[in-house]
């Protein structure tokens, strides 16, 4: 079996316990991006098993159909970088764990630690010291400031936790079943988004991106902020109304953002304008990125694989609406490893 790791930017995965789990199995590791079909299919044309890091490879149908070999693509999370439609032609099984349950304190903890850089506007202190000058602005202070969570899953969740020990008035606007969770929890839920984009001094994001959430907070949503308000996105640019948020920033509602996701990524050079906007802060994508976290994904993510070998495919996300063919749903490779997907 031919295992490759793609994105891995720091060769962390091979330090981690959890790699034990592919001992003795052909594991291929990539430390930088690439993302044309060409490059990839060169370097994908022997591989039976595809690990990704979250989503910074897409995966669509041109290179899928130039890797005949592919079988099953291993990952966690949500997959719209994945053609799954193009995997289920091509018979190659999508297993991705949806961590149900479990808190993602990595992403919250930034989450945090950005609502408190943007408050006391840490990294433009920062830069102005390091260049000479003392000190350039005055900060705000959280406490009795009305956080907003949009969103009131596993990291929503973690982030209201923080918001309440640091004395943060917390409103929650999500679903009806998160907002009753909220209230169950003792937190107040706003009575409308338009209510809920009003209040909140410092409004975090933090919903899964799919058709139904894209575009979720459009202009008219940023236009209701306060002036002296910070929006915080840990969670996907995709939930902004593209452009929205840079003319929001411009016009002064809100008037500081903290982001740490991108339309596309990886953002190199300094081409996005939120890089050279005073009232942003910009980190590369790194809610995830610490070896805790790590190491929480990718026992999930190399357990899929072990399982796929065994003949047992688990968390198999394209199980249904599958392309036939001859009646069933069809794995390519030799007749001995062929099956019905689960």
């Amino acid at each position: 079996m031919k295992i490759t790791i793609l994105d891995d930017y720091f060769d962390t995965l091979r330090t981690l316990p959890c790699f034990g789990r592919l001992a003795g199995k052909t594991v291929e590791i990539w430390n930088d991006h690439v993302q044309d079909t060409d490059s990839l299919a060169e370097r994908l044309k022997d591989t039976e098993v595809l690990v990704l890091i979250r989503e910074r490879t897409k995966i669509q149908a041109p290179l899928l159909q130039r890797l005949p070999n592919l079988r099953l693509i291993s990952q966690r999370s949500v997959y719209p970088h994945i053609d799954i439609d193009a995997c289920n032609r091509h018979g190659v099984i999508v297993s991705s764990s949806q961590h149900a349950g479990i808190p993602s304190y990595a992403a919250a903890e930034l989450t945090w630690a950005l609502t408190l850089a943007a408050a006391r506007q840490l990294p433009q202190q920062m830069a102005a010291l390091k260049s000479g000058r003392w000190q350039i602005g005055v900060g705000t202070s959280l406490r009795h400031k009305t956080l907003g969570i949009f969103g009131y899953g596993r990291i929503g969740t973690a982030v209201a936790g923080y918001g309440r020990a640091f004395g943060m008035n917390v409103l929650v606007w999500s679903g009806e079943e998160s907002r009753q969770r909220a209230q169950h929890d003792g937190y107040q839920t706003a009575a409308s988004k338009q209510a809920f984009f009003e209040a909140s001094d410092v409004l975090s994001l933090h919903l899964r991106l799919f058709p139904a959430t894209r575009n979720i907070v459009t202009a008219t949503d940023l236009d209701r902020m306060k002036p002296t308000a910070i929006l915080v996105n840990t969670s996907r640019a995709g939930l902004i109304e593209t452009g929205a948020l840079e003319q929001a920033l411009r016009s002064g509602r809100p008037g500081m953002a903290a982001v740490d996701v991108y339309e596309n990524e990886p953002v190199t050079g300094t081409n996005n304008p939120l890089l050279t906007m005073d009232n942003v802060i910009c980190t590369p994508h790194i809610g995830y990125v610490t070896r805790e976290e790590y190491e929480t994904q990718f026992s999930d993510i190399f357990d899929q694989i072990v399982a796929y070998a065994a003949g047992t495919p688990i968390n198999v996300v394209n199980s249904r609406d599958q392309t036939f063919i001859s009646g069933e749903p069809v794995l390519r490779g030799p007749a001995k490893t062929r099956g019905v997907l689960p």
